[in-house]
């Protein structure tokens, strides 16, 4: 059984029905995969959701945080963020930190992050990505 962990892009598909996303998730969860919302994720979407006070959908955001967990960010997952940071760096590569955080959630769980920013994590060391968009 895999951990399909979702990136903040493809939480805003699901939210807004897009079909193949929501048929992907459905695919993982009849095939006995796990599926989560990355904290980062949570944060990103939550906080951009805030800001232009869209009620309806942060309510619908709300709700699928009741039907997939949350995943928790621990000091391991800081200080392997705080490795690709410096790994990144020495070969003059930079993502933002919230793309490096959500990277290193999933390497150091052994999870595969579900995201449609395939470009920005492709400089990631024994990273496991798929877009389901």
């Amino acid at each position: 059984m895999s951990v399909f962990v979702l990136d903040s892009n493809i939480v805003s598909f699901y939210i807004r029905q897009n079909e193949k996303v929501i048929q992907n998730v459905r695919d993982a969860l009849l095939d006995g995969h796990e599926v989560i919302i990355s904290p980062i994720a949570y944060y990103e979407v939550k906080r951009g959701l805030l800001a232009i006070k869209a009620e309806k959908r942060l309510k619908e955001f709300i709700a699928l945080c009741k039907v997939f967990s949350v995943g928790q960010l621990d000091n391991s997952v800081l200080d392997y963020a705080a490795d690709i940071y410096c790994e990144l760096r020495n070969s003059r590569q930079t993502i933002e930190d919230a793309d490096m955080l959500s990277a290193a959630f999933c390497v150091r769980h052994d999870f595969i992050l579900v995201t449609n920013n395939l470009m920005h994590f492709k400089i990631i060391s024994g990273l496991r990505y798929c877009d389901w968009a």
